[in-house]
């Protein structure tokens, strides 16, 4: 038994993570938009460091964005990129704004291992900034995608006003 016990800690020991080595390549990216730590925290409120600067979730419901219904596009907080079209927003009853497809080329994706699982994670593709999780969850008639966005890392531009 002990000897077992020994065999399976080398192993565990041994194991060599494939997240771990994507988490270290994505890490190292450079965006558009290129910031030091203590430029952002001057330009984000507390909410949106958190949420763009750290990978941090708002708690569901909590956003203003969840029940807008005009016509416009959703753009990054920290950079102003577009990202999202109004047409594309659907309620999935979430808690979080959500989307069936993104602004192509303005969103970027990698991987989180965060919470002991593989989720597909979003990001800004100017600035890096970290906008939620996409999951194949959303509407079978359009993309099948639910792209589930934290509220406080966009702004709403309306259009024609």
């Amino acid at each position: 038994m002990k000897k077992i016990a020994f065999l399976l800690l080398i192993c565990l020991f041994n194991c060599k993570s494939n997240a771990q080595e994507e988490a270290k390549k994505s890490d190292s990216k450079t965006f558009e938009i290129s910031k030091t730590d203590a430029e952002w925290k001057t330009e984000l409120s507390d909410k949106e460091y958190y949420v763009l600067r750290k990978a941090g979730t708002e708690r569901p419901f909590s956003s203003s964005l969840n029940n807008e219904k005009r016509a416009g596009v959703y753009h990054c907080a920290a950079c102003d990129t577009p990202l999202f079209k109004s047409e594309d927003k659907f309620d999935s009853g979430t808690g979080w704004p959500s989307f069936d497809q993104e602004i192509k080329g303005n969103v970027a994706f990698g991987t989180d291992t965060k919470i002991g699982y593989t989720r597909d994670e979003e990001h800004c593709a100017t600035c890096g900034g970290h906008l939620g999780h996409v999951f194949n969850d959303g509407p079978k008639a359009t993309t099948g995608k639910r792209h589930c966005i934290n509220g406080v890392a966009l702004n709403f531009k309306p259009s024609n006003e």
